[in-house]
């Protein structure tokens, strides 16, 4: 096997995707999906698909790089077969918080090369059919880069998200869960509660509703199951993240009940907004070179990471990293 072969384990809306994805990319790619269903339709969509994760793990050579695409609940029962039939396998995943997947590994499989990642590419939907060779493309993709990653890995990882058209976004896991408790999961809380209160507002609100709900409980439509599976798996981070909005949402209370005004919550959210805007059209200009394998490259990445930096190329483990 080459260094561009993939096996990716759930073939769900991410794990499909990336199948599609890489293999379009020229990636040799083998999937396995629990699903009969599943199987059967991605073997007619022409991909070499299994059931058996064994079998996938068995035919894995130390170069191949291996994919956890299933929910956290899931990860610690794939582990204990990861270490049987793979235990110095090249592993990455695509779960949506970091730290406690991290532990896992280290538990379960701790000869396995890991370097963690995170492709901010999900939609409400779910499942294979939903999936889509171009879901990554122009995403975020974490790509974990504490301490004593393997460069070699850590640059392989890079490589598959760039090679699926993301934009690799280097971070040590615990910022990581700290971010995505404030731009992925607290929404989904929020999408919740507001798709709640409409709701009870009865028949003519529900007839009434229109853009500002739609999208603002877009997410809400999201499978329950897996919305907490990675909600209450970033618990610690969430809980600081609901305090933050419970404390912005208190003030906007006491000031309208007080004084009827709310100009001071409505303003920061839209300077907040604009914020957020400017900084998805803005010229990257500065350009940063690190390698990973050099003494502290890790660190520096993770620095350039918080300054909002993301990988754009990659010779070995040579990046090239704009701001």
């Amino acid at each position: 096997m080459s260094e561009r072969t993939l096996c990716v384990i759930g073939l769900g809306l991410i794990g499909g995707s990336l199948l599609r994805a890489a293999d379009g990319a020229g990636w040799k790619v083998r999937g396995m999906a629990r699903s009969d269903a599943v199987v059967t339709a991605a073997r007619q969509a022409g991909f070499d698909v299994t059931s058996s994760i064994e079998d996938v793990l068995t035919d894995a050579a130390d170069d191949a790089l291996v994919v956890l695409a299933v929910p956290l609940p899931a990860v610690v029962d794939m582990l204990p077969v990861v270490a049987r039939h793979a235990p110095r396998c090249r592993l990455t995943d695509v779960v949506s918080v970091k730290q406690p997947v991290a532990a896992a590994v280290a538990r379960h499989t701790p000869r396995a090369r890991y370097v963690g990642g995170h492709p901010m590419a999900g939609t409400s939907a779910s499942g294979w059919a939903a999936g889509s060779a171009t879901l990554f493309v122009g995403a975020p993709w974490v790509v974990g880069s504490d301490d004593g990653a393997d460069p070699e890995v850590w640059a392989q990882v890079a490589r598959l998200a760039l090679d699926c058209g993301a934009q690799v976004v280097p971070a040590g896991a615990a910022d990581h869960d700290a971010a995505v408790a404030r731009v992925s999961h607290l929404p989904h809380i929020l999408a919740a509660v507001l798709a709640s209160v409409g709701a009870d507002g009865g028949a003519l609100a529900m007839a009434l509703a229109a853009g500002s709900f739609t999208d603002g409980t877009r997410v809400a439509a999201s499978s329950p199951e897996l919305v907490r599976a990675m909600c209450e798996g970033n618990r610690d981070a969430l809980l600081t993240a609901v305090d933050d909005a419970l404390g912005r949402l208190g003030a906007a209370r006491g000031s309208l009940a007080s004084t009827g005004g709310l100009a001071a919550t409505i303003q920061a959210g839209h300077v907040a907004r604009r914020t957020f805007d400017a900084a998805r059209v803005s010229d990257r200009t500065d350009t940063v070179h690190v390698d990973v394998a050099a003494s502290g490259g890790l660190g520096r990445l993770r620095e350039l990471g918080q300054q909002g930096g993301r990988l754009v190329a990659l010779q070995g483990t040579r990046c090239q990293v704009q701001l």
